[in-house]
């Protein structure tokens, strides 16, 4: 029950990271270490802290080896490193973690690709609401085909990869 109750705060910090990385394209450095928290609560828990560190550990060299290679941004590899501590560290759960991931990745990728196909131009005007003034922007970076919110993706595969972890500790 314990465990369950933690998916709660994990979900909000996810959710916010991926509100903020859709608004700005950045990844605040608490966000990740907050998580981190949390998922040291959740493995101290279940008594596998440890091994939860040692496999986030590799997650993060490996995800920091796509960050050198410029394929990804600093804030994204740190959510996805402390995201790997959320869920238990068996093959079966990080790998669901990991396919939830790149899987909502790639349905993102493919949304803002078809977005840029039929998305127009934004014009230039400065006056709105917070959320026509969001769309302007978004219009334009779609249109120039920037950087993918994969916070998003990342938030999503991990709540999707909690939701049985969550579930079978209700019962």
């Amino acid at each position: 029950m314990v465990i369950t109750l933690l998916a709660v705060p994990a979900a909000c910090l996810l959710g916010y990271a991926a509100l903020h990385d859709l608004a700005v394209r950045t990844v605040p450095n608490w966000l990740p270490a907050a998580l981190l928290l949390v998922g040291i609560c959740a493995r101290l828990l279940d008594h596998d802290l440890l091994t939860g560190l040692g496999v986030a550990a590799v997650a993060f060299a490996l995800l920091f080896g796509i960050w050198i290679a410029g394929a990804m941004g600093g804030g994204d590899v740190k959510l996805w490193a402390a995201a790997v501590l959320l869920v238990p560290p068996g093959w079966q759960a990080q790998f669901s973690l990991f396919v939830n991931v790149v899987l909502a990745g790639g349905v993102l990728a493919l949304l803002y690709l078809a977005l840029s196909l039929v998305v127009p131009r934004p014009r230039a005007a400065h006056q709105g609401s917070h959320l026509r003034r969001f769309m302007r922007v978004e219009q334009w970076r779609i249109g120039r085909r920037g950087p993918l919110p994969y916070a998003c993706a990342i938030a999503a595969g991990a709540i999707a990869a909690l939701l049985p972890h969550a579930h079978s500790n209700l019962g």
